[in-house]
């Protein structure tokens, strides 16, 4: 399952839930438990640039390879992963990743 995400290109496993944990400081047992459809929560809330980003940081790739990928400064490369870690925080982002934020009826 998600071999061909974006994810799965610079990560060897699904580790994404636990980094969803970590950035957002919420309980691994608060989010939302099947992969596929938190892998879809979190392709909704980021661009595609930013879960790139996300993923590519994830995995700890240098900072040289990121600006190369993306073709970037220095200063762009921060600025970039001081908003896409900004937008994880945000109570308006994180409350998507919560188990509770499924409509129970759709099951």
């Amino acid at each position: 399952m998600l071999e061909n995400s974006v994810w799965r290109q610079y990560n060897k496993e699904n580790s994404f839930k636990e980094m969803i944990a970590k950035f957002c400081k919420m309980d691994l047992l608060d989010i939302i438990e099947d992969e596929k459809t938190l892998y879809g929560v979190l392709k909704a809330k980021l661009t595609k640039k930013e879960l790139k980003l996300f993923a590519m940081d994830s995995a700890g790739l240098d900072d040289e390879q990121i600006k190369a990928a993306f073709e970037c400064s220095d200063e762009e490369l921060k600025n970039a992963k001081f908003k896409l870690y900004k937008k994880l925080k945000q109570d308006k982002t994180r409350l998507d990743f919560r188990a509770s934020s499924l409509d129970e009826d759709d099951e």
